[in-house]
C-alpha cells in the first residue's frame, strides 16, 4: 500500500510539475501575444501612413478631364502641361476642362494627338497652375503580383478618389468593346489589379507605395452573369513602359510615329461555319507590300492559325498579333478553296 501511495503521489507530483510547466509556459507567452496585438496596430499605422505618403506625393499629378460628353480622369505627364489619358477618353473631342487636385476652376486644355490602337492619347493644358507637378512613372519589369497599389482618379465624377488593391496578374491581353466604353483594341501586357476601376478611372492613375505610376487603368472587367456588369475586382491597366513609348512620341513628335504594333497587314472579317461558330478571319483586302502580300495571301484566302494560335475571330487574330513585335517571323495557317495551307510570313508594323 505505501509502495501505490507513493507511486500515486509521484504521478499527482508530476501532474502538478506538468501543470506548473504548462501555466509557466502560458504566462511566458502572454507577454509576447501581447506584443503581437501591439504590433498589429503599429504595422497597420504604418501601412497607412505610407498611403498617405504616396497620395500626398501622387494626387497633385492627377487630374479630371471634362468633354462635351464624356468624363475622366488623366495624369501629368511633363511640366510642360502635357498630360496622359484614354483614347475613349477624349474620343472625338479636341478642347476639354481640366480639373487639378487644388483647383476649383477648370483650366482649358487642348488635344495634342490620341493613338486608339493601344487606347492612349495627350492633351496640354493652355496654362500651367502652381501646385501642379509631372508624376514619376516606374518600370513595368519590377512590377510584380502581390504588389500593394493605389488606383486614384475620378470614378462617377468624385474628383481625386482613391482606392486600394493588390497586383493580381501580369502581361494580360485584353481587348475593349468597340461600342461606348472603349476603342475596340487589343492591349497587351496588361496589368490586372483588384484595386477599384469604375467609370472615370480611366486614364487616371495606378500607383506602387514608391510614388510611382505602374500604369494607367483603362478598364474593368464585365461578367456575363451580371447582366454585362464590371465583374468586382477585376481591372486592367496599360502598363508604365507602353504609356511612356506612346506618350513621348506624341510630346516629341506629334503622333506615335513607332507603335511597336505587329501586323499582318490585311482588312479581315469573322466567318462561321455550318454551325454558325467562329471559323476564322476571311482576309477582305491585302495591303499594298504588306506582310500578308509578300508571303502570298490573297483576298478569299480564310486565316485559321497565326504560329501556335487558333484563329477564330478578328480579336483572336488580334490577340495573337499583340503578343509579337514588327519584324518577327511566324507562321499563318489558311484555307484557299477548301485547302488547307501554311506560309512563312514577317510581320509590319501597325
Amino acid at each position: 500500500m505505501d509502495v501505490l501511495r507513493l507511486r500515486a503521489a509521484a504521478s499527482l507530483t508530476a501532474l502538478g510539475c506538468c501543470a506548473a510547466v504548462l501555466a509557466g509556459c502560458s504566462e511566458a507567452g502572454a507577454p509576447r501575444e501581447r506584443t503581437a496585438r501591439a504590433a498589429a496596430p503599429r504595422a497597420a499605422q504604418g501601412l497607412e501612413s505610407d498611403y498617405r505618403r504616396v497620395i500626398d506625393d501622387v494626387l497633385p499629378s492627377v487630374v479630371q478631364i471634362q468633354g462635351a460628353e464624356d468624363l475622366g480622369s488623366g495624369v501629368v505627364y511633363d511640366g510642360e502641361g502635357h498630360i496622359v489619358t484614354n483614347a475613349h477618353v477624349v474620343g472625338d473631342q479636341r478642347v476639354f476642362r481640366v480639373t487639378t487636385a487644388h483647383s476649383e476652376d477648370p483650366l482649358p486644355a487642348r488635344l495634342v494627338s490620341s493613338y486608339p490602337e493601344q487606347d492612349l492619347a495627350v492633351v496640354k493644358l493652355d496654362r500651367v497652375p502652381d501646385g501642379v507637378k509631372a508624376a514619376a512613372f516606374g518600370d513595368s519589369a519590377k512590377v510584380a503580383v502581390g504588389q500593394i497599389v493605389l488606383a486614384m482618379g475620378s470614378p462617377l465624377g468624385l474628383s481625386s478618389s482613391v482606392t486600394q488593391g493588390i497586383v493580381s496578374a501580369t502581361g494580360r491581353t485584353v481587348t475593349e468593346r468597340g461600342d461606348g466604353g472603349g476603342t475596340g483594341a487589343t492591349l497587351a501586357n496588361m496589368v490586372q489589379t483588384s484595386a477599384a476601376i469604375n467609370p472615370g478611372n480611366s486614364g487616371g492613375a495606378l500607383v506602387n507605395l514608391d510614388g510611382q505610376v505602374i500604369g494607367i487603368p483603362t478598364l474593368a472587367a464585365t461578367d456575363p452573369n451580371l447582366g454585362g456588369g464590371a465583374a468586382p475586382g477585376i481591372g486592367f491597366a496599360i502598363p508604365a513602359s507602353m504609356v511612356k513609348t506612346v506618350a513621348g512620341q506624341i510630346v516629341r513628335d506629334g503622333k506615335v510615329t513607332d507603335s511597336g504594333r505587329a501586323a499582318l497587314g490585311i482588312t479581315g472579317r469573322t466567318v462561321v461555319d455550318s454551325g454558325y461558330r467562329a471559323a476564322g478571319v476571311a482576309v477582305v483586302e491585302v495591303r499594298d507590300g504588306g506582310a500578308a502580300e509578300r508571303a502570298g495571301l490573297e483576298s478569299g484566302d480564310v486565316v485559321t492559325g497565326l504560329g501556335d494560335s487558333d484563329v477564330t475571330t478578328v480579336t483572336s487574330l488580334a490577340e495573337a498579333l499583340a503578343r509579337l513585335r514588327p519584324g518577327d517571323r511566324t507562321t499563318v495557317t489558311f484555307t484557299r478553296n477548301g485547302d488547307e495551307r501554311t506560309v512563312e510570313v514577317t510581320l509590319d508594323e501597325q
